[in-house]
């Protein structure tokens, strides 16, 4: 299967997101709608991706060797921890200080306030549920439910490696 310009890119988008879903690609794409992405990896990526138990999308490794990209998680030791992560800055300045596995969990918003105290940056409350949601699906954060949902590392932040993708 040849691919084209656009296919090969979304592809490497697609491995460097991995895990993820249809709205995250969705957007990276500046595609309508799920169903958009759901008719592109079908039509264009049906053989390069599939969907885990969880329903998340994850590329095959034939097309992570195809567009040669760094994955998005890195699990050396098959445990289901990964040792390293690509992700964009804001996931990374939020793996940077959200609360850490021994620390109470704590609400979008406190994280918020961490990434503009630290960073000096002013992402929409959104954005950083986003980034924690994308981080939790790579492993590295869970979510505690209480009042409303409030996260923490699920790693010692030094165990894992973070890159940002660009």
């Amino acid at each position: 299967m040849t691919l084209s310009e656009e296919a090969r890119e979304r592809l490497a988008d697609l491995v460097e997101l991995q895990p993820t879903k249809n709205a995250e690609l969705q957007e990276r794409w500046g595609l309508e709608s799920g169903s958009e992405v759901h008719q592109y990896l079908e039509n264009e990526l049906k053989d390069y991706y599939y969907r885990d138990d969880n329903s998340l999308i994850r590329a095959t490794e034939e097309a992570a060797e195809l567009v040669d990209v760094e994955p998005g998680v890195v699990d050396d030791e098959g445990s289901g921890v990964p040792s390293a992560i690509r992700v964009p800055r804001l996931q990374q300045q939020v793996f940077a200080v959200v609360a850490g596995p021994d620390d109470d969990s704590e609400s979008v918003v406190s994280v918020l306030q961490k990434v503009r105290a630290e960073f000096g940056v002013d992402p929409e409350a959104e954005e950083v549920r986003s980034a924690l949601q994308a981080l939790r699906r790579k492993g590295v954060v869970e979510v505690v439910y209480r009042t409303v949902p409030t996260f923490k590392l699920a790693v010692e932040r030094d165990s894992v490696e973070v890159s940002v993708s660009e």
